[in-house]
């Protein structure tokens, strides 16, 4: 299987794990992510006014290039899954940003939503199975009591995202069953972790990531796992200042550790 795949910004910066781990991974998971030649940044958020197109028309570039390729567009980093697939989805479903959209960029066929976006996550639920990624575990992750940390963006809003139930997620829970870890479920693992906040009110972040690893202390955790660089960001600082530590990673060391790549 062949996807096209979109990187973004910090995945070549502060989060190189995130997407080394995944490339090295998907050889082994005989699946191939073939980098888009000239992707843009996403934006990084998403625009909430409801006539702005400038900040949508880098996605629009990519989700159009997978289309023409007839692939499907995989993305890795939680902020960057977001801003396209909700981009996607006003292309398909909204005429006037797509009418605009479309005038500007003067593709060469116009874009009406056709690709189907994926998060790597959703690749090893839909695409590979986790019944199968079982199968590929060359170093279960026997014992290690592993609480998921979803955060906002992967999860809401649902009705266009259709990642998983908003509220009780399982995906990354089944993920750390399937490479033989122990998921821990706990109170916190879909709240807010501050996000952009934390330049302007690191307090408030500080006590809301603070929240968060205390909830997954309370419940037996030794480590947290997440798909968003942003949240691993601020999920650190308050784990620096924090009485009961945890390993804070992202859910692509623990794939590549339980394969035998890392």
């Amino acid at each position: 299987m062949k996807y096209s795949y979109y990187p973004g910004c910090t995945l070549k910066t502060k989060a190189q794990e995130l997407e080394k781990y995944a490339l090295d991974s998907a050889k082994v998971l005989g699946f191939e992510l073939e980098e888009q030649k000239e992707w843009q940044c996403c934006g990084a958020v998403y625009p909430m006014a409801t006539d702005e197109i400038a900040t949508k028309l880098s996605a629009v570039r990519s989700l159009a290039s997978a289309r023409d390729k007839g692939e499907k567009l995989v993305t890795l980093c939680a902020a960057c899954h977001h801003v396209i697939k909700r981009v996607n989805e006003d292309m398909r479903s909204k005429e006037d940003i797509k009418s605009k959209v479309n005038n500007y960029l003067d593709l060469p066929k116009e874009y009406e939503g056709e690709t189907q976006v994926l998060h790597y996550l959703e690749v090893l639920r839909d695409e590979i199975g986790f019944d199968e990624l079982a199968k590929k575990v060359t170093n279960p992750l026997t014992n290690r009591k592993i609480g998921a940390y979803y955060g906002c963006l992967l999860l809401r809003p649902s009705s266009t995202m259709n990642f998983d139930d908003p509220e009780n997620p399982s995906i990354i829970e089944d993920f750390i069953t399937a490479i033989g870890g122990i998921p821990v479920i706990y109170p916190y693992r879909t709240e807010c972790c501050g996000g952009y906040l934390c330049l302007e009110q690191k307090d408030l972040v500080n006590k809301m990531t603070d929240n968060i690893i205390q909830s997954a202390v309370k419940n037996g955790a030794e480590e947290i796992v997440t798909a968003c660089p942003l949240c691993k960001y601020n999920l650190e600082i308050s784990n620096d200042g924090a009485k009961d530590k945890l390993s804070i990673t992202y859910f692509t060391e623990l794939l590549a550790e339980a394969l035998g790549v890392k």
